[in-house]
């Protein structure tokens, strides 16, 4: 089977969409470390982005006029739907930690490796309700691809000198002290 073989140009706006998400990723990241400086403490940070995108959601989901959810239904779903606001506040929460440390580039590609390793395990055990997608050789190669770039780049990072934050306030901003 050809690598192109299922591709089709009806594909291209969701992978623009997606490409265009994931490169606000970063924007991400760094925005909650310098709140994270700015609150005094990591957790505010976490919080505060949190209810900044509650207040972006809500009239967004009023104007679209999507309808009252059923919770009912979710309580009597498995217990792991409720895991995605644990690993948002894990998410931010590392981002803002580790964003200042390693970069955006070293804390976003590895990201990306832990979505990709973690994606191939879900994929190949069909965990959470997906399908089975077997974790075959192309697809182990290409997440080992992806582990080898990661360590490309934190290893080239790690070589460079330390830089300089671009801005004063950033200079002059407390760390945190666990990190």
């Amino acid at each position: 089977m050809s690598l192109f073989s299922s591709f089709s140009l009806s594909l291209l706006l969701p992978l623009g969409i997606a490409v265009f998400a994931g490169s606000i990723v970063p924007f991400q990241a760094a925005s909650n470390a310098m709140l994270g400086r700015s609150l005094g403490h990591p957790l505010w940070a976490t919080l505060v982005s949190l209810l900044v995108s509650i207040c972006v959601l809500l009239p967004i989901l009023f104007a679209a006029r999507v309808p009252t959810p059923t919770l009912g239904n979710a309580l009597q779903g498995p217990w792991w739907i409720w895991l995605g606001g644990v690993a948002g506040v894990a998410y931010i929460t590392a981002a803002l930690l580790l964003t200042p440390k390693l970069g955006a580039s070293g804390f976003i590609v590895c990201v990306i490796v832990g979505q990709v390793v973690a994606s191939l395990i879900i994929d190949h055990f069909g965990l959470m309700g997906l399908a089975v997608k077997p974790a075959t050789l192309g697809r182990i190669a290409g997440v080992a691809l992806i582990v080898m770039g990661m360590l490309v780049v934190q290893y080239s990072a790690a070589s460079q000198p330390l830089a300089v934050p671009s801005s004063k306030k950033a200079q002059s901003e407390t760390t945190f002290p666990f990190l």
